[in-house]
Parts: structure tokens; sequence; C-alpha cells
């Protein structure tokens, strides 16, 4: 539905198809890599990264890649589009939803119109079935990286998946490939459990093989318990055993220079060279209050047009994916659109305003604490240039186009447009948490009266 004059287009559902276009990157995966905690505890095991070989160590001139995140709404794609204009760049997503195909309102995917005016890589590469993980990602980003450059494009990695920019940049850990004799092993301990849905006595298997931090695991996230134990007996370790990349930069540099040490900025500067490609990377941001307001009025943006997210909730129900399954119907959005659904249907397809509000508000609230928790992951990440997203584009433009092309080992934001880290003052403290949503669209009961009868009629 879209806001018109007089109150809501009626709504209808979209027929989800696969997207097809020249520009997405597709390949197969012969493996995949499990994600270990940035809490895990060292070890004496190896782990294969980007700054590993000491063949890196050299004054080649290394290739320039560019990687703009932020938080969920932010403004992060927008730039990325108008920098790759101006760069002859190519975007590479880091966006654990964009992956899939149909997600397209919820993972805020570019539209078929940008995706000509740029091209996009890993873009609608998957069914929502299927499950994709940062190993994967790793894997086909690098992939495509490659394949921009050899072209003699910019590659911009753009996306707020935290964990799929740290392995992209700083290398993965060498975890052991299970063999096909381990996998099937591995499929069948695991295939009753998950057919009745026993989830709990499924994690209690994979601590008993030697796994303590199983009971972290997302509720229902298969693939990963699945991996874990794969690793387990492939190797005889755990996951946590295989020290990351990035945990090692992290250690070596807070020995070599604690916080209040002078020479910091310069001792980063020194250890980043050894990474493989010279990583041009911001943050884009606002301060957090505009931020959260943003949030909340993109949630209503999402349910307020035509094919909107509780439509694409809906295929996903219809195509068989319960909510909270898999990755795609974990994503914020989907997750919560799906549960409301389901609990519209056991009403017969009856939704009260009051129904509906309450579901708006969990998923601003979820979308308002993710942005929150991508904040405090980019922030300990000292490869990152924070700029402010609330500056005119123009300028924030000009000077990410300008770092790319400057010559100099060390880059300098203007204050005019560097966005600070941290809440700086009480008074910012205690208006966050004196936050309270207000929505634009969304106000009375008579506003969401389209979508109630859309949910009665086919929903």
């Amino acid at each position: 539905m879209s806001i018109v004059s007089g109150g809501l287009r009626p709504w209808s559902l979209r027929l989800h198809s696969s997207y097809t276009s020249s520009t997405i990157f597709i390949s197969t995966h012969s493996f995949s890599t499990f994600y270990s905690s940035s809490s895990s505890s060292s070890s004496s095991l190896s782990y294969s990264s980007s700054s590993s070989s000491s063949s890196l160590k050299t004054t080649e001139k290394k290739q320039k890649v560019i990687v703009i995140s932020g938080p969920t709404g932010a403004g992060k794609s927008r730039l990325a589009l108008e920098l790759a204009k101006r760069l002859n760049g190519e975007i590479i997503s880091a966006d654990s939803v964009q992956v899939y195909r149909g997600l397209d309102i919820g993972s805020a995917k570019p539209s078929p119109s940008e995706r000509k005016e740029v091209p996009h890589h890993l873009l609608d590469i998957l069914h929502p079935s299927e499950e994709y993980s940062v190993g994967q990602f790793y894997e086909d980003a690098r992939q495509a990286t490659r394949d921009v450059l050899n072209k003699g494009h910019v590659p911009i990695i753009t996306g707020g998946t935290g964990l799929y920019l740290r392995w992209f940049i700083y290398g993965k850990p060498d975890v052991p490939k299970a063999s096909r004799d381990i996998t099937s092993q591995v499929y069948a301990e695991l295939e009753n459990y998950q057919n009745n849905e026993d989830w709990d006595a499924a994690v209690k298997l994979v601590v008993e093989a030697g796994d303590p931090n199983a009971p972290s695991f997302p509720t229902n996230n298969w693939y990963r318990l699945r991996r874990s134990l794969e690793i387990i007996k492939s190797s005889g370790s755990p996951p946590s055993a295989f020290q990351l990349p990035y945990d090692s930069f992290k250690e070596q540099l807070d020995l070599a220079a604690p916080e209040d040490c002078p020479d910091k900025a310069e001792m980063q500067e020194s250890q980043l060279k050894d990474l493989d490609y010279d990583f041009i990377c911001f943050f884009l941001s606002t301060p957090r209050l505009d931020l959260y307001k943003s949030i909340d009025f993109r949630c209503e943006d999402m349910l307020s047009r035509n094919d909107g997210i509780l439509a694409e909730a809906k295929w996903l129900l219809d195509i068989g994916l319960p909510p909270n399954s898999n990755s795609a119907t974990r994503a914020i959005g989907y997750r919560q659109g799906m549960e409301y659904l389901l609990r519209c249907r056991e009403q017969g397809g009856h939704s009260s305003a009051k129904e509906f509000f309450s579901f708006l508000s969990e998923f601003q609230k979820a979308s308002r604490n993710f942005a929150k928790r991508q904040m405090t992951w980019f922030r300990n990440d000292p490869i990152y240039h924070w700029l402010d997203a609330s500056k005119p584009l123009e300028k924030v433009l000009n000077f990410v186009h300008d770092a790319y092309h400057d010559q100099s080992t060390t880059l300098t934001v203007p204050e005019s447009i560097r966005m600070k880290k941290d809440v700086a003052n009480r008074r910012e403290t205690a208006e966050l948490k004196a936050y309270r949503t207000r929505n634009r669209y969304f106000v009375t009961r008579e506003n969401c009266a389209e979508i109630l009868t859309w949910i009665r009629t086919e929903g």
C-alpha cells in the first residue's frame, strides 16, 4: 500500500519470482564455514587470514577496496550507489537478508532501476528455504571482489552485517572442512531432532559431544548446530578453539599499544598494512535519537506500501516456512510479520487495531535494538572512519570520493562530517532513555483499516 490522499491504496499480493540480472554474482558452495564467537578463548590452533602470509608485507601497492557500513536506515546504500557512479564502481552486498529472493521490502533491497545503473553482486542468489553462512559469504564476496578488480572497476562492499564484514576484511579461521562421511553422519544424528522440533535435546547432544557454547546458539539455527558437530568430529575440538583473525589483530594491537598510548593510531596503521587489500572503511550513522526516529518511520514505510513486508511474510508462510526456523525467517520484520499473520489466521483471519499496533511496535523495537547492536559492534573495530549521515550527502560523498584517490597513509575525517562514536553527555543519555515512538502514518484505528481488511481477505 502507498499513502495517497484519502487513505491507503488497497493491498495486493505480489507473485514472488527470481530476479535475474547479468550483474548478479552466483557461485556454488563446496563447503561451509562456522562462525566462532569473538569471545572465544585463543588456542594454539592455526588460522588462515588475509594477514597470515609474510609475502603481503611488501612495498608493492595494494588494490583499494571500499567498505561502507552503518546501522539500518542510515543511508549507506544511497551513499554507495552515488559513489559507484563516480568511481566506476560495483556494489557487493554484505547483507544477510538481501541474498534471498523475494525478500525485497524488509531488506531494503536496491530497486531494479538502481541495479541497472550500477552492477550489484550477492543479491537474490538463494531461495528463502536455504541457509547461508558467514563462511559462504566470505568465499562469494572475495571472489566477487577479484572479479570487479579484474575488470578495472572499484569494489564497494556495502551492508550492515557486521560478522560478514569482519571476516571479509580480516580473514576466516582455519576451521577444517568436514568429509562427506562426517557430514552424512552429523545429518543423520540430528535429523530426528529437527523433524520432531526438539531443539533442546539436540543442543544437549552437541554439548555432550564437546561444544559448551551450543546453548547460546539462536533457537532453531540447525545449520550452526550441525556445523559445530562437524567441526568437533573433524578436529576433536569445538569451534571456539579456532581463533578469528580479527581477534588476533585486536590482541596484538592492544598488547603493543594500550588505550592511552600516543602512538596507537600509527601502530594500527602499521598492522593494517598486513591485510591483503588497501581497505578504506566507513561507518555511516546519525545521532542516536534521530536514527531511532528514522527507523520507526522506515518500519511504517515498509507496511504502508503495495506489496509491503507483510505480503512478503505471507509468502514465506505460504511456501511452508514457519517463523524463526532458518536465516530468512529469523530476519527482523519477517519473523514478527509471520508470527502476527499466524495469530491472525488462528483467529479466522481477523485482527484488531490493537493487535496490529502491538505488532508494529514490536517490529520497530526489534529494528532499533538491532541498530544499537550494530553501533556497538562497529565501535570496537578501529579500521572504520565514522561519518555523520545527517550532513549533506554531497559533502560526505565528496570526502569518500577524495579519500579513495588520496595517496597518504593516514586518513582524517573533517570535524564537519565526523560522527562521534559514543553518547556524549547526560542529556543525550536521558533523551534516549525517555524515547517513545511517535508514528507518522499509523496513528489511529482508521489508519490501519486497509491493512486489517487485507488480512481478513488475503492474509
